[in-house]
């Protein structure tokens, strides 16, 4: 791959975590030419994670969660396009199109625009929301105050939280989700039921294991339908049933799309072309298999890859996939790939102190993925019990 840190222009398209932390990187590994980033939203780049506890619970505004500008962007900037929507890619010409009719040429690019927000089929209601950006989490939040009942259909993480979040206000709430647990695919099943009763400990109404097939209602909505025939009533409904990536200005770019836009090892997806965020696919090392993740840190540090190899380098991508949460007075970190697990181990602590540790087995007894369920200090032995699990498989191991 050509070298682009002395001459060239790089374009960004996404102004997210991993956009920003790209241009960072670029700057700092020593490129000094043209770099432009896109950003769909009007916001300045901002964090995500707290859009569904302290912006919705604790009333921070965009102040408090506005990234930091790398000291590299600072002193060797770059263009900002924020509030500017990329229509279409050519990858032949190197060009990218947006929605206000401009035409960026680029020698190098990183996609990075992210996913965006599962809805259910049928109408759109006023009092129907979903949240991905800051002026969801503003709306969600403008509306809750009002809120007789608040309905959250999805017990995944983001469903979990904004549960977690409504009742804290004192809000009655449901939290509907077709899969027997709440954050099933992040916990296991065991920790996903232990989840779910604190949530009921806390108040919240668990309707689960019922597929959810519609909304219904006049005006605004009123109910959400679950399969069984049953219907959950409801004033406020806030969707929260997973992302896709956001990949239709990609159509016809003739780069290879999927489950995401699919990467190499190394998050290159074409010459001069790299992938990071939560539309990155990708082949993991860790565990053979190829994997998009939709967590902030994975963004970071694919990110800062992705920049490295843009600019001729080989850093395999083999992190060990982290995410964290907190509810209701929880805050539960994991480590690798839980998606898989099928039962629990505790390695330390014990279920009824609320503070513990556990390895996730899957269906061969082997450890996918470790959590941390108040015990923050046990992290970093944690990511080591994965990466031990993986070379064990015969996997290449990252760095500890």
């Amino acid at each position: 791959m050509a070298d682009f840190r002395e001459l060239g222009e790089v374009v960004i398209v996404g102004a997210g975590v991993a956009g920003l932390t790209a241009a960072g990187a670029l700057r700092r590994r020593g490129y000094v030419g043209g770099l432009t980033v896109v950003g769909a939203e009007r916001h300045a780049p901002y964090d995500r994670p707290p859009l569904s506890k302290q912006v919705l619970a604790a009333g921070w505004g965009e102040d408090r969660i506005r990234l930091r500008v790398p000291p590299e962007l600072e002193t060797a900037g770059a263009t900002w396009a924020l509030g500017e929507v990329a229509t279409r890619l050519d990858v032949e010409r190197r060009e990218l199109c947006t929605d206000r009719g401009r035409t960026l040429p680029w020698d190098g690019l990183v996609i990075a625009t992210g996913v965006r927000p599962r809805t259910l089929p049928g109408r759109a209601y006023s009092n129907v929301l979903t949240l991905r950006t800051v002026d969801d989490a503003m709306a969600l939040r403008d509306a809750l105050p009002g809120a007789r009942s608040v309905v959250v259909v999805g017990a995944g993480v983001l469903g979990c939280e904004v549960a977690a979040s409504a009742r804290g206000l004192g809000l009655p709430v449901t939290l509907v989700d077709g899969l027997v647990t709440p954050m099933l695919r992040q916990l296991g099943p065991a920790l996903g039921a232990h989840l779910g009763a604190r949530h009921e400990a806390h108040g919240v109404r668990l309707r689960l294991g019922v597929g959810v097939e519609a909304l219904e209602g006049g005006v605004r909505a009123e109910a959400v339908r679950l399969a069984d025939g049953s219907a959950v009533e409801g004033d406020l409904f806030v969707v929260a049933i997973g992302a896709e990536p956001d990949l239709g200005w990609l159509e016809g770019s003739g780069l290879p799309l999927g489950d995401g836009v699919l990467c190499d090892d190394r998050l290159r997806v074409a010459p001069g072309v790299v992938a990071a965020g939560d539309l990155a696919s990708w082949p993991h090392p860790l565990f053979g298999r190829r994997m998009r993740v939709e967590h902030r840190f994975n963004a970071s540090e694919q990110a800062t890859a992705a920049a490295t190899n843009l600019l001729g380098g080989d850093v395999v991508h083999d992190a060990v996939p982290y995410f964290w949460s907190e509810q209701l007075g929880v805050r539960v970190q994991v480590f690798g790939d839980p998606s898989r697990a099928e039962r629990a181990e505790l390695v330390a602590g014990d279920l009824a102190s609320d503070r513990f540790a556990a390895v996730l087995r899957d269906a061969d007894d082997a450890v996918t993925a470790c959590v941390s369920w108040n015990l923050p200090k046990a992290g970093p032995d944690l990511r080591l019990r994965v990466l031990e699990a993986c070379a064990a498989r015969g996997a290449v191991a990252a760095t500890p």
